[in-house]
């Protein structure tokens, strides 16, 4: 490939990253509407204001890296993720029965995944949680999660270009009203 090529991918590559970006935002924005009026209660429960903060707040940082990263030609922050997240989750095991928010989540998603620990049932001390398949074979949470993201990755575009959509149109529709609100307040010579 050529380096006009090259810079070609690069700067589509920032663009996407970009875009996903701000639907991080706009993601993370919605759940701490959600928690708003919600009279702001930030229970230690997986409510959807929750796990909306959590899901866009991910979305911004892993398309933030990806930015920098694309833009800056650095390989080490277009990396950077799969460690990131791998030991992130391996903390999160230690706090399974201090924080009831950590419990919930894992158990959440051990539940839906049908997976144990974060490479499987030896990360958890001693005996794993009920939320664990009895399967003592059974396939780490990372693993079954980047796999349940790249078999689902199709509909999570679609719903993200759909959210784009929707909050493009809604910024167009406001804009378009706010002129016309302008142009009839000089009209009436207010």
């Amino acid at each position: 490939m050529g380096m006009s090529g090259l810079k070609l991918l690069k700067y589509v590559l920032f663009f996407f990253n970009l875009l996903f970006w701000f639907c991080g935002c706009l993601i993370l924005g919605f759940g701490i509407y959600l928690l708003i009026h919600n009279n702001f209660s930030l229970l230690p429960s997986l409510t959807l204001g929750n796990v909306l903060i959590i899901v866009g707040s991910i979305i911004m940082v892993v398309a933030f890296l990806g930015c920098m990263g694309s833009i800056k030609e650095n390989k080490c922050l277009l990396m950077s993720l799969n460690s990131y997240v791998s030991k992130s989750l391996t903390d999160s095991i230690q706090r399974y029965h201090s924080d009831n928010s950590t419990k919930a989540a894992w158990d959440s998603i051990q539940s839906f995944l049908q997976c144990c620990g974060v490479n499987g049932t030896s990360d958890w001390a001693g005996h794993p949680p009920a939320s664990c398949p009895s399967d003592p074979q059974v396939q780490g949470c990372y693993a079954k999660a980047k796999l349940w993201f790249h078999s689902n990755f199709l509909h999570i575009g679609i719903i993200t270009i759909c959210v784009c959509v929707i909050q493009v149109l809604g910024m167009s529709f406001a804009l378009t009203l706010n002129c016309q609100i302008d142009k009839t307040s000089q009209a009436l010579g207010l």
